[in-house]
């Protein structure tokens, strides 16, 4: 009977190794993407970090997992009841007790380390960013300006989103950006997705003790969609934007113009104009690709 239960064990092992091996290769998942576990792929470093965090997270909980599982399923098999004798009882075991006790504790500091350690890196705020980007929401759209850019009447070149034309963000890859946060109105919330990170935007946010800037690095050119994540009046689900990131001689290209005047108009050029007057392809749209305006007539009777 013990040889029979000894060799049936490993048989069950090597059934529910190849059932797990089959059900990974049936998903057609590559490995970066098993790795990620559902964890969706972002653009910037401070993405990577949170990425890094939750795969490893993971892996110690399926880890632990296992351990538990296993256990349980030793001890259905081999402590089942076989007579009327009372087991060995390990109550009051206090070595047993140390050491259920101290491994979770272990756990619980080594995960808050590096949870804290990856907090530090994504909120970071190092001196002297590359870029700055002022972004102010109001109902129900986005204005972004450039505070060390000027245009010729003085003004700092800046994008105002209306409800004929998406508001675009454009900035340049591989160089710290800080976005300095603020509403005219009530609460919204500055979210790209493939940033995997958002922060709110409050009215007076230095009268109400919020932390209201944030800074981040894009690895890649693109166009990404931004939201509003706050529920912030009638046409919430419309608040959206556009993030354009050009490499940085496009980039430099961009507020050459912006700072200029459009001899056709006799005003500075828009974001759209000035992308319109590159020749980088499709990263010079004119128009937003990711979303589209929305009609604020809302007796029109057709949908935006």
């Amino acid at each position: 009977m013990g040889l029979k239960e000894g060799t049936r064990v490993p048989r069950l092992v090597k059934v529910a190794g190849l059932i797990g091996l089959v059900g990974v290769a049936a998903t057609g998942c590559t490995t970066e993407e098993v790795l990620r576990f559902g964890w969706p792929e972002g653009v910037t470093p401070q993405a990577e970090s949170m990425r890094q965090l939750w795969t490893w997270s993971v892996i110690a909980a399926l880890a632990v997992g296992v351990i538990v599982w296993g256990l349980m399923f030793w001890s259905a098999a081999f402590h089942r009841k076989k007579t009327d004798e009372l087991p060995r009882q390990f109550q009051y075991n206090v070595p047993l007790e140390v050491i259920y006790t101290a491994i979770p504790f272990v756990m619980v500091v080594v995960l808050f380390y590096f949870t804290a350690v990856t907090q530090n890196e994504v909120l970071a705020k190092p001196a002297n960013p590359d870029q700055k980007v002022n972004v102010t929401a109001f109902q129900w759209n986005w204005e972004f300006s450039y505070p060390e850019y000027r245009t010729p009447d003085g003004e700092p070149v800046r994008t105002v989103g209306s409800s004929d034309e998406i508001p675009l963000l454009v900035v340049p890859t591989n160089q710290r950006i800080e976005y300095t946060l603020r509403s005219t109105d009530v609460i919204h919330s500055f979210w790209v997705p493939e940033f995997l990170f958002k922060r709110d935007n409050f009215p007076n946010p230095e009268k109400n003790d919020q932390d209201n800037v944030f800074q981040n690095t894009i690895d890649r050119e693109g166009a990404f969609v931004g939201r509003c994540a706050e529920l912030c009046g009638t046409y919430h689900a419309m608040m959206n934007f556009e993030v354009r990131a050009l490499s940085p001689d496009k980039f430099d290209q961009y507020m050459q113009l912006r700072t200029q005047i459009n001899p056709q108009t006799g005003q500075p050029y828009t974001a759209a104009e000035a992308l319109g007057q590159m020749n980088c392809g499709e990263l010079c749209t004119p128009h937003a690709v990711t979303t589209t305006p929305f009609n604020t007539d809302r007796t029109s009777g057709e949908p935006s």
